[in-house]
C-alpha cells in the first residue's frame, strides 16, 4: 500500500479554453461588454488601508444590497466564490443522504464533478430528443435534484410552471435551480422560494453583470435552508468573497441601467446572429442563454468547423461528448465579433 491509496482521484471539469493571445473568443460565455462603472467608482473609493483586516465573513454590505434587488430579506440569500462556489456548497451541505441526486445527461458538466468529490451518489437522467427535460423522470424517490434553466450547454428554457411541477413531485428532497443565464430569456422560479421551503434559486454576476473576473454568485432560499449553507460555509472558508469584490457586487448588483443595456444588446445581438447562422446553413435551438447551440450543415462536421475556426483566431466551444459532439456552443460577443465569426464561417463552408 502507497501513499496514493489515500488520496481522492476525479476527473476534473474541464473549462472553455482561455488564450493569452488576442483572438475573438465566443467560447467561455463571458461578457463582451466592460462592468457598470459603478464597479470602477467603487474599487477606486475602496479603503486599501482596510486589506490588512478580513472581510465582513456575513458579506452583510453585499447580501443585503442583492436582497435588496431583488425583494427578498437578507436571510434568504448566500453569497460565494461564484456560482461554482455556491453550487459546490449546496451539494456539500444538502446532498448528504444516501439516495441519488438527479440532473440531465446533458447540462453543466461540473455537477458531476461535485458528486464524484463528495462522493454524492447520483443518477443522470436522459434528455429526449429535442434536448428538453421529462418532469417524469424526476417523480421517483431521490437525494435531490438539479436542474440548470436555461440549461447549458443546450441554451433551453424551461417555464416556471415546468419547474413547480417538479417541485411538487419532490416535497421530501432539495431542488436546485442553476439560473445562471436567466437574464438573456427563462422564467425564473424566484417568487416560488416562499411557496417551497426545499427551493434553492442559483444565480451568477459572471454572465448578464460582466464581473466574471471579480467571482461572484449568490443563491436564494428560505433562510433555514440559507442558514444551513452558512453553517456548511463557516466550517470550511469563513472568508469566502474578498474586501473588493463584496465592493463591486454591491456597486454592479445596485446599477440597474447598466444591466438591461448590455443584456438588451447581446440578446439582439444573438437574434442577429441566430438569422445568419440559419442562413449558412446551421440549425440553432432556441437560446434563452448569452450563447447559441447549433449544429453545422449537412456534410459539416463540428469539430472541423472548430478547429478552423482557431486557425482564424476565433475560440467557440466543442463538447467531445455522446448526443452533443455534433454541435457548437458559441458565445454572443460584440457586433464586430459575430460580424467576424459569420465572415469566416462563411468562409468555411464555401470551401
Amino acid at each position: 500500500m502507497g501513499f496514493e491509496d489515500n488520496i481522492r482521484k476525479v476527473t476534473p471539469y474541464t473549462p472553455g479554453e482561455q488564450p493569452e493571445n488576442k483572438v475573438i473568443k465566443l467560447n467561455t460565455n463571458e461578457s463582451p461588454y466592460t462592468p457598470s462603472p459603478r464597479v470602477m467608482e467603487a474599487l477606486r473609493g475602496l479603503d486599501w488601508d482596510r486589506l490588512r483586516l478580513y472581510p465582513d465573513p456575513a458579506m452583510s454590505a453585499l447580501t443585503e444590497s442583492i436582497a435588496d434587488h431583488y425583494g427578498v430579506k437578507p436571510s434568504e440569500v448566500f453569497a460565494g466564490v461564484g456560482s461554482d462556489d455556491v453550487l459546490s456548497m449546496c451539494f456539500l451541505t444538502f446532498f448528504a443522504g444516501n439516495r441519488p441526486v438527479l440532473f440531465p445527461d446533458i447540462t453543466y458538466s461540473f455537477y458531476d464533478v461535485w458528486a464524484e468529490v463528495y462522493r454524492i451518489p447520483y443518477e443522470t437522467r436522459r434528455l429526449d430528443e429535442d434536448f428538453r427535460i421529462v418532469p417524469s423522470d424526476y417523480y421517483g424517490p431521490n437525494g435531490g435534484i438539479v436542474i440548470a434553466n436555461p440549461n447549458a450547454p443546450t441554451g433551453i428554457g424551461e417555464s416556471r410552471e415546468f419547474i413547480e411541477d417538479i417541485l411538487e413531485h419532490n416535497r421530501d428532497s432539495v431542488v436546485i435551480v442553476d439560473e445562471a443565464y436567466i437574464d438573456f430569456g427563462a422564467e425564473t422560479a424566484l417568487p416560488l422560494i416562499e411557496k417551497y421551503d426545499n427551493l434553492i434559486v442559483v444565480r451568477t454576476m459572471s454572465k448578464s453583470r460582466a464581473m466574471a473576473g471579480m467571482r461572484i454568485g449568490y443563491c436564494f432560499g428560505n433562510s433555514r435552508l440559507i442558514g444551513f449553507l452558512n453553517d456548511v460555509k463557516y466550517s470550511v472558508n469563513s472568508y469566502t468573497l474578498n474586501l473588493p469584490s463584496i465592493a463591486a457586487g454591491k456597486a454592479a448588483i445596485e446599477d440597474s441601467d447598466h444591466f438591461r443595456e448590455i443584456v438588451g444588446r447581446i440578446k439582439k445581438t444573438r437574434e442577429k446572429t441566430a438569422v445568419e447562422l440559419a442562413e449558412l446553413g446551421f440549425a440553432s435551438y432556441p437560446s434563452d442563454t448569452n450563447f447559441i447551440f447549433t449544429k453545422p450543415p449537412e456534410g459539416y462536421k463540428a469539430k472541423d468547423i472548430f478547429l478552423r475556426l482557431k486557425e482564424y483566431g476565433i475560440y467557440v466551444r466543442y463538447f467531445d461528448k455522446e448526443r452533443i459532439s455534433d454541435y457548437l456552443r458559441i458565445t454572443i460577443g460584440t457586433d464586430d465579433e459575430m460580424h467576424m465569426l459569420i465572415h469566416i464561417l462563411k468562409e468555411i463552408i464555401k470551401k
